[in-house]
């Protein structure tokens, strides 16, 4: 098994890489590596927003909620994930910002997975992109 194995803790592991535990940008030969989905483990402090929105989407995403009380904000229509196990799914071309109402987990699934959505210059994120 070897190589193609990997086991961690989404804690653990997403707060070594912004949340990110798997996607186009883990290394080459890493089975986190993949180009056809990307998942990301996100810890959100109370109060915390994306600095930008999300736009020009390509991807289609799934954002479950953990724990706590996250806003997604799609143009025309507010999201509020407020009961665990809360769920959103959006498509390519609808933009989209997030803010933690309150301290959250959230679980958040893209495919497929393409560089040129991070936000730069921002304060990097306890952890979603979403």
């Amino acid at each position: 098994m070897g190589d193609s194995v990997y086991v961690g803790n989404a804690g653990d592991d997403g707060a070594a890489d912004d949340g990110w535990l798997l996607g186009h940008f883990k290394p080459y030969g890493d089975p986190r590596h993949s180009e056809d989905v990307e998942i990301k483990w996100g810890v959100h402090p109370a109060g915390q927003e994306r600095a930008a929105w999300v736009t020009g989407e390509r991807r289609t995403a799934l954002l479950v909620l953990v724990s706590g009380r996250f806003r997604v904000e799609l143009p025309g229509r507010s999201v509020l994930l407020e009961r665990r196990g809360d769920y959103v799914v959006w498509g390519p071309g609808v933009d989209h910002s997030w803010l933690a109402e309150e301290e959250s987990v959230v679980l958040t699934v893209r495919w497929p997975s393409v560089p040129g959505y991070a936000v730069t210059g921002a304060p990097p994120p306890s952890t979603l992109d979403g």
